[in-house]
């Protein structure tokens, strides 16, 4: 990714390089391709999160909050980690509690993995993500792993002044498009739409 250009910062490929995808990837976990984690969910493919990562770089700070909604297999949740350590703090948030045990597990992985989870430098809940964590808030960063219907409100209101939010969002011409929501450090709200994705719907957990 570094090579094509899909990763400009060291301390991206830093975090990407500390990071073991084939930990928390089922099948062929170094391909540039999304994967199911069962659930009706996926893990994204590396150049999404590459995207995300260079895109919240700026915010992704030793000592910075994280709320990663959606955190499915838990990859991106411990790419922030390595972001945001020493200090910092990546909340992952999903509504299916058997890929919150997944996140869970995953991380424990690794010994950089189990030692964030102890130090609670990660840390896993089941919640309604289009709700956000209010018991975390404000978040510097806000990271969205599906596709809302709307932008939140509620995301809106637990992101940091200054912060940023990166979300897929589906317009109402059907399509989806990764958008970068803005804080300002006086509060004022400013979104960029970036390009077009497609993503699983940050919905209801699948009927069972």
């Amino acid at each position: 990714m570094r090579k094509e250009g899909l990763i400009t910062s060291d301390r991206v490929f830093d975090a990407f390089v500390s990071v073991d995808r084939a930990h928390f990837s089922p099948t062929t976990p170094y391909a540039d391709s999304p994967q199911t984690i069962g659930h009706a969910a996926t893990i994204s493919a590396p150049h999404m999160h590459a995207s995300a990562a260079e895109t919240l770089l700026p915010y992704l700070n030793p000592g910075s909050k994280v709320l990663d909604i959606g955190s499915g297999s838990g990859y991106l949740t411990n790419i922030f980690a390595a972001l945001v350590r020493p200090g910092g703090t990546v909340i992952g948030v999903d509504h299916i509690q058997p890929l919150v045990d997944l996140g869970l597990k995953n991380t424990k992985k690794s010994p950089e993995g189990a030692k964030a989870l102890e130090e609670g430098l990660i840390k896993f809940v089941c919640a309604d993500g289009r709700k956000g964590w209010k018991e975390g808030a404000p978040y510097d960063v806000i990271h969205v792993g599906a596709a809302c219907g709307v932008l939140h409100q509620e995301l809106v209101e637990q992101l940091k002044a200054p912060g940023r939010m990166f979300v897929p969002v589906e317009e109402q011409d059907g399509m989806q498009y990764v958008f970068v929501v803005d804080k300002d450090k006086d509060g004022g709200v400013r979104r960029e739409r970036l390009y077009g994705v497609q993503y699983v719907p940050l919905t209801d957990a699948p009927k069972v």
